[in-house]
């Protein structure tokens, strides 16, 4: 393998560096107002609808807001009792465990499983875009439907899965929902409508992957697995780093399905951004769900460059 590795390492070069010459040498966009002309409203609407809500809520953390749409009645004494009382609140650190729970199980399944799913699809001939699509369809049904189709497979009583334990012998009832199972239970739904997500960007980086560099490694007698050692995983790190911060950003901010399965946490399975929904809509505690957000927004900063420096991008 010494042999195909240097043969390795010369090809990638090349298209690195005949790459970066293509961009150099360009005489595209030496017209910048063409650009501002669609920069500038672009980033007007990113103000407006972005930049400044966010840096309002964090003011709305510091003050006493009683209920959705009405004034601050000032701010709270001291003006940082939220960020405290968010460290005594029980229901809080229960929902950073689940979340960072999420996270690793949105990063090693959904990740890993469409890592495996992208490899197994990009080496078939036939029915490539049959799995394409029934991978990705999860993704674009909606979550709220999805929730309430997976709370009829858990259900206790006649639900598909306790039916089919009857069937194969089993005498006694399994609650999904209970204390012991309810985090595995709200986590199956997540992560298989996600992995065809990052399914799709998987293929996609598969696709970019120049087909001479596995015809010279068969010639030169790698195996299959040798191929996707030395040639796949390398040139597909890039995008397996794309699809981490993805993968952990989004864990952090899920709502939707859990709270359609579990409201209101129930079974202690809060998480960051289904008990910021519930402060904000059933406590009028909008102040303190504000201080909840700023929390999520600097824990999604501070894992996306732990991230970004443990899986540091590579030039191939």
């Amino acid at each position: 393998m010494g042999l195909l590795q240097q043969y390795y390492d010369i090809i990638a070069k090349a298209l690195y560096y005949e790459k970066k010459g293509d961009i150099m040498n360009s005489v595209l966009y030496k017209k910048k107002f063409p650009l501002l002309v669609f920069l500038i409203p672009a980033f007007i609407f990113m103000i407006v609808f972005l930049y400044i809500p966010f840096f309002q809520n964090i003011l709305n953390s510091f003050k006493n807001i009683s209920g959705l749409g009405t004034a601050a009645t000032g701010y709270n004494s001291p003006w940082y009792s939220n960020y405290v009382e968010m460290f005594n609140d029980a229901n809080m650190r229960v929902a950073l465990r689940n979340t960072f729970l999420m996270i690793i199980a949105t990063v090693v399944f959904e990740v890993g499983v469409a890592l495996i799913l992208a490899l197994l699809v990009d080496n078939i001939k036939r029915g490539a875009k049959f799995y394409r699509i029934v991978y990705f369809f999860p993704i674009v049904v909606s979550a709220t439907a999805l929730g309430l189709l997976f709370n009829l497979i858990f259900l206790y009583d006649k639900g598909m899965l306790n039916q089919l334990l009857e069937f194969f012998g089993k005498s006694s009832l399994t609650d999904w929902k209970s204390k012991a199972l309810a985090i595995t239970t709200m986590m199956i739904p997540v992560v298989w409508q996600y992995v065809g997500f990052y399914f799709v960007i998987l293929i996609t980086g598969l696709n970019n992957i120049p087909g001479e560099l596995y015809e010279a490694a068969a010639i030169d007698g790698a195996s299959r697995f040798q191929r996707v050692k030395f040639i796949t995983l390398p040139l597909l790190f890039n995008v397996m780093c794309t699809c981490v911060v993805l993968a952990v950003t989004g864990a952090l901010k899920v709502f939707d399905l859990p709270w359609v399965m579990f409201p209101k946490g129930m079974s202690d399975t809060w998480l960051t951004g289904t008990y910021m929904y519930y402060h904000a809509f059933n406590t009028n505690n909008v102040d303190y769900s504000s201080a909840i957000a700023v929390l999520i927004v600097v824990l999604g900063i501070i894992l996306s460059k732990v991230v970004n420096t443990v899986f540091k991008e590579k030039d191939y």
